[in-house]
């Protein structure tokens, strides 16, 4: 049996992020979380910069990310 990070097209996904959508310039199946390094299944992927082209697993590594920017 696969995991959900094996098979074609299964590596690490390049992601162009933008305003409310992403495009895929180079296809897989996930990109990495830039605070914590987990990979973030694209089909799962909803939090991310677009000022520093980055993803995040979840809303609290959003805001601590934003935070750490900001020196707070």
């Amino acid at each position: 049996m696969m995991n959900r990070f094996e098979g074609p097209g299964a590596g690490e996904a390049k992601i162009r992020y933008l305003d409310a959508d992403f495009q895929v310039i180079s296809p897989g199946s996930f990109v990495r979380c830039a605070v914590t390094g987990t990979p973030i299944p694209i089909d799962e992927l909803k939090y991310w910069s677009v000022e520093r082209q980055e993803a995040y697993v979840d809303a609290a590594t959003s805001l601590q990310r934003e935070r750490e920017v900001q020196g707070r």
